[in-house]
């Protein structure tokens, strides 16, 4: 969980810089516009994680079922999250909003690149045959 949790701090640090940004650009509209962008991604992000934390795989294919699942669950979140703010939102800054989403998208993917420091300091298990 530790990579996900580094990922979606990410995730809000640059919700709120842009969220700012969209202040100065386009007042209050183009904050919340922002604000909203990111934080489809953060709860779409955190839902995974769960999802993926809850799953106690005892083989490589449980621990795919597991991921593909929450990987389904993000998608849906997102789909359900960006309807219910297009729909809802009649003031929205839409480049403050779609550059947010994308933004975040692209943060989460960064998540590959965080190391489990609990996983380097775990004792590896030499094969010697």
């Amino acid at each position: 969980m530790r990579p996900i949790r580094i990922v979606l701090r990410w995730q809000l640090a640059v919700t709120a810089v842009l969220a700012l940004l969209g202040m100065i650009l386009w007042g209050s509209d183009g904050a919340a516009s922002a604000a909203l962008g990111g934080v489809i991604n953060i709860a779409a992000g955190w839902v995974y994680g769960w999802r993926v934390s809850q799953g106690e795989a005892k083989s490589a294919g449980e621990a795919l079922r597991t991921m593909f699942r929450a990987e389904a669950l993000k998608v849906l979140l997102i789909f359900v999250g960006l309807w219910v703010v297009l729909q809802n939102y009649r003031d929205i800054v839409h480049v403050a909003f779609f550059a947010t989403f994308v933004i975040t998208i692209g943060v989460f993917a960064a998540a590959i690149a965080v190391r489990d420091t609990e996983e380097e300091n775990m004792p590896r298990v030499s094969r010697e045959e």
